[in-house]
């Protein structure tokens, strides 16, 4: 005798900016320029695959080593090539409050459908100038802001109290959560609407499972359908499913997330399937040693993608 299960119901707000998004690379030349079409395409492939919402210009696509009109260049082709199909946001974040303001107020009138907004880096200010950074921001623009939240690289975290005044800001909607502190997670999320999403690939099953909207990822660039699959099941609650899918994605983020920094890693496995022409960055970043390398591969080769590798 089978039982059919109920419905699973769920109070998560509506995800604004889409369950599954990639924090995009941005495509370089050979010689370091921007390659537009060849970031275009990419979107392009990323939607096609599955993600319903893109992160364009964030850490991963390297806008903090490009200018101004290297980053709005790079909005407006992602917005012309899939900005009719899915939400973007575009990151905006810098630790100089004017010139984060600069970047907002130029995204919003590319008409780019929210803002990442990262902890101001490097000044290490209090929690108070954290959130008038923050109130600053979202006051001069009228398009939603995602609060980034990674202290591994901005210095600081962001206490939950901090988090709880900043949610009643109209414009300050969503977080993105990278510093893994479930706790502090769930009291904002009970005392708030913010939207959260999963900053760390690795932990997208726990993060959902804890009432995160979904995930804003580095690894989906290498395998977008399987981490569709991940974030569904754990939407449509079937946990025996994405715990196996969960699994099968680890060797990926392993070679993804842990052996060199995200946007060079990306880059090499987008080369080896074909996906782009090379695996060009910026300095300080560089590509990858041959022991990086084949560890990367050494991954990869234990993987559901290892046949999609080209080279």
């Amino acid at each position: 005798m089978t039982h059919e299960s109920a419905p699973v119901q769920t109070d998560r707000p509506e995800p604004l900016f889409g369950t599954l998004l990639t924090a995009m690379v941005t495509a370089f030349h050979d010689d370091g320029s921007v390659d537009l079409e060849g970031t275009a395409r990419l979107a392009e492939e990323l939607v096609a695959d599955g993600c319903d919402g893109l992160v364009v210009c964030g850490t991963t696509g390297e806008y903090s080593t490009m200018t101004d009109d290297e980053n709005l260049s790079v909005f407006r082709a992602v917005k012309e090539a899939v900005g009719s199909r899915v939400p973007l946001l575009a990151g905006t974040g810098s630790n100089d409050t004017e010139h984060s303001r600069y970047l907002c107020l130029e995204a919003q009138k590319i008409g780019m459908d929210g803002l990442l907004v990262v902890t101001p880096y490097y000044n290490k200010p209090t929690q108070a100038g954290v959130e008038a950074h923050f109130r600053s921001l979202a006051d001069s623009v009228d398009t939603p802001i995602m609060v980034y939240d990674i202290p591994g690289r901005s210095g600081i975290p962001i206490d939950p109290e901090t988090m709880i005044s900043l949610a009643s800001h109209p414009n300050i909607v969503a977080v993105k959560d990278a510093k893994a502190d479930f706790v502090a997670a769930s009291r904002v999320m009970a005392e708030t609407d913010l939207l959260f999403y999963s900053g760390d690939d690795a932990l997208t099953l726990p993060w959902m499972a804890l009432g995160a909207a979904g995930l804003v990822g580095v690894t989906t660039h290498v395998d977008t359908p399987r981490y569709r699959r991940l974030v569904d099941a754990v939407l449509a609650g079937d946990l025996a499913t994405a715990r196996r899918v969960n699994a099968e994605l680890l060797p990926l983020v392993r070679a993804t997330m842990m052996r060199v920094p995200g946007a060079v890693a990306a880059k090499t496995i987008l080369q080896w399937q074909g996906r782009l022409p090379n695996n060009t960055v910026r300095l300080p970043h560089v590509t990858p040693t041959q022991a990086e390398l084949e560890q990367i591969r050494a991954d990869l080769s234990t993987s559901v993608v290892a046949d999609t590798l080209t080279h």
